[in-house]
């Protein structure tokens, strides 16, 4: 059974920083291209940061501030999040990229908020 768990999430300040984590079971993860999703408030979901054979692609709002990387001896995804914006505010959620409706975790919530 296919299992994503993400963590991390909290309430920061604008310009700050947080490390959100998403641990897999049930793939062999280390050959599974993975991403990093979200959804804000009265918004879709929208893939913010996609991992694929070691080679990052990035949402244009999130470039340059966001870092995914992975550790396949952990079975873990992370998502590096810097200069956080109002904006960025959202439950953040892990998956395959590309995605499965079957595959959706609780998610973690981000607020960014002075």
């Amino acid at each position: 059974q296919v299992q994503f768990m993400e963590s991390g999430g909290g309430l920061v300040q604008p310009g700050g920083s947080l490390r959100l984590s998403c641990a897999a079971s049930g793939v062999i993860f280390s050959i599974t291209a993975m991403a990093w999703y979200r959804q804000a408030p009265g918004k879709q979901r929208e893939a913010v940061a996609t991992l694929t054979r070691n080679t990052p692609n990035y949402a244009a709002s999130v470039k340059g501030r966001f870092t995914i990387s992975r550790d396949n001896a952990k079975n873990t995804v992370y998502l590096q999040m810097d200069s956080l914006q109002p904006e960025d505010t959202a439950v953040y959620y892990c998956n395959i990229n590309p995605s499965s409706a079957k595959f959706w975790g609780q998610g973690t919530q981000v607020t960014v908020s002075s």
